[in-house]
């Protein structure tokens, strides 16, 4: 829900350590910080939204949402724009 990836959030902008994983690769904290204080109510409803349509088991839930959350900005975009485009290839 919301409430849990606000706390997510909120422990991991607040961590002392100096670096963070996400996805795999080790990012300097204050890089990952930066990047989670930019996101927007859009952000968090596209991860919530992709959560829901998602049909594979996740092992490692706060991972996963760490790196969705980190990766939102970018893949937001590309998947509106991809859904756009599928749309009106579809019309025409």
């Amino acid at each position: 829900t919301i409430y849990q990836i606000v706390d997510l959030l909120v422990d991991t902008c607040a961590t002392k350590r100096k670096t963070l994983r996400i996805a795999g690769d080790d990012k300097p904290a204050e890089v990952v910080r930066s990047r989670f204080m930019k996101l927007n109510a859009d952000h968090i409803h596209f991860v919530l939204k992709c959560l829901a349509e998602n049909s594979s088991p996740i092992r490692n839930m706060k991972q996963y949402l760490l790196a969705s959350l980190y990766n939102a900005p970018t893949t937001m975009q590309l998947f509106y724009q991809n859904q756009t485009n599928h749309d009106l290839a579809m019309r025409g």
